[in-house]
C-alpha cells in the first residue's frame, strides 16, 4: 500500500481551444510539478475538472500522467462517480492504467444516507482489493458529507487508507484526524488555508489546488514543517492568502487555471460553461500574481 505523505497537486487538465486534452502541456505540467518537489500528482480531481471529463478523457489523462511521471512520485486518480457501478468501472480503469492510489469522491446530486455511503465504499473497495483508496469529502460540491463516524467505520477496511477533507470545516477535519489517530489511516487537508494547522494536528499532508500556481511554496509548507522550521512553514502558508482572496470572483477551479495561464503556461480554459472570470476578477488576480512575484513566491 502506498504511503500518504506531503503535498499532492490536483493537477489542472490542459485543454486546446476546442476543449480537447492538450497532452503535450499536461506532460510539461507534470515535470514542472515534480521539479518543484511535489510529493504526488492527482489527475482529474476537482481542479483537474474530473466532474466534466468523460471516461475516454480520464483514461487519456491518466495514461499520459502515469507515463510522464514514470514512477517518480505516486499518481492518484479521481475515480468517484454518482453510481457504485460506474465508480467501480472507473477504479478498474485507473488500476489498469497504472495509478498508485484512488481518490473516491462521495456520490453527488441525490441525497445519500451514511449507511448508503458505507455500502458504496465497501463495494468499491471489494472490487479493487489491491488498490489503496482515499475517501474524498467535499459536501459543498456533492451535497453529501462523510461524517467522522462513517470515516472511522470505513477506515477498518484494509485498502481504504485515508481521507481527504475539503469541507473547510476545521471541526470536521480535526475529528477525522483525532478519531483515526490510532488506526493505520491518514488524513489529508483539502483546504489550502488549513494545511499547516492540519499537519500540526496529525494530518499526513494535503491535496492542494494552489500547488498548480505555486508548487514550490506549497511544498515548502510541508517540508519546513517536517524539518521543524515552523516559522518558514507559516510564511509559506500565509503566502497563499492573496491568491485565495481571488476565489470570491468565481469558481476556484477557474481562478486557479486562469492564474496558471497568466504565469505563461498555456493550459487553456476550463470546459464550458464553468470558465468565466469577470474582468474585475482577472485584474485582481493579475495584481495578486504580480505582488506575489515581487515576494519571490513561486
Amino acid at each position: 500500500m502506498a504511503e500518504l505523505k506531503g503535498i499532492v497537486v490536483p493537477i489542472v487538465t490542459p485543454m486546446n481551444e476546442d476543449e480537447s486534452i492538450n497532452t503535450d502541456e499536461l506532460r510539461r505540467q507534470v515535470d514542472r510539478q515534480i521539479e518543484a518537489g511535489i510529493h504526488g500528482i492527482f489527475p482529474f480531481g476537482t481542479n483537474g475538472e474530473g466532474y466534466i471529463l468523460d471516461f475516454d478523457d480520464k483514461k487519456l489523462v491518466l495514461e499520459t500522467v502515469v507515463e510522464q511521471v514514470a514512477g517518480r512520485v505516486p499518481v492518484y486518480a479521481g475515480t468517484g462517480c454518482i453510481s457504485t457501478k460506474e465508480t467501480i468501472e472507473q477504479c478498474k480503469m485507473a488500476e489498469a492504467a497504472g495509478a498508485d492510489i484512488l481518490s473516491v469522491i462521495t456520490p453527488s446530486f441525490a441525497k445519500a444516507s451514511q449507511h448508503e455511503l458505507i455500502e458504496h465504499y465497501t463495494k468499491v473497495a471489494e472490487a479493487v482489493p489491491n488498490m489503496p483508496i482515499v475517501l474524498y469529502n467535499i459536501p459543498m460540491r456533492t451535497g453529501n458529507a462523510l461524517e467522522p463516524e462513517t470515516v472511522v467505520e470505513l477506515a477498518k477496511i484494509d485498502n481504504i487508507i485515508g481521507a481527504k477533507d475539503s469541507s473547510g470545516d476545521w471541526n470536521n477535519l480535526s475529528a477525522y484526524i483525532e478519531l483515526t489517530k490510532d488506526m493505520d489511516f491518514g488524513v489529508l487537508s483539502g483546504n489550502d488555508a488549513l494545511i499547516l494547522k492540519a499537519l500540526k494536528a496529525g494530518a499526513k499532508g494535503a491535496i492542494a489546488g494552489c500547488a498548480n500556481v505555486y508548487p514550490k511554496n506549497m511544498v515548502g509548507i510541508y517540508e519546513n514543517w517536517a524539518k521543524g522550521d515552523l516559522e518558514a512553514a507559516e510564511t509559506c502558508q500565509n503566502n497563499v492568502a492573496a491568491l485565495r482572496a481571488c476565489f470570491k470572483y468565481g469558481n476556484p477551479n477557474t481562478v486557479v487555471k486562469t492564474a496558471v495561464n497568466l504565469l505563461g503556461y498555456p493550459v487553456g480554459k476550463c470546459r464550458a460553461p464553468f470558465n468565466y472570470l469577470c474582468p474585475e476578477g482577472v485584474e485582481a488576480l493579475k495584481a495578486a500574481l504580480a505582488s506575489d512575484k515581487e515576494k519571490g513566491i513561486c
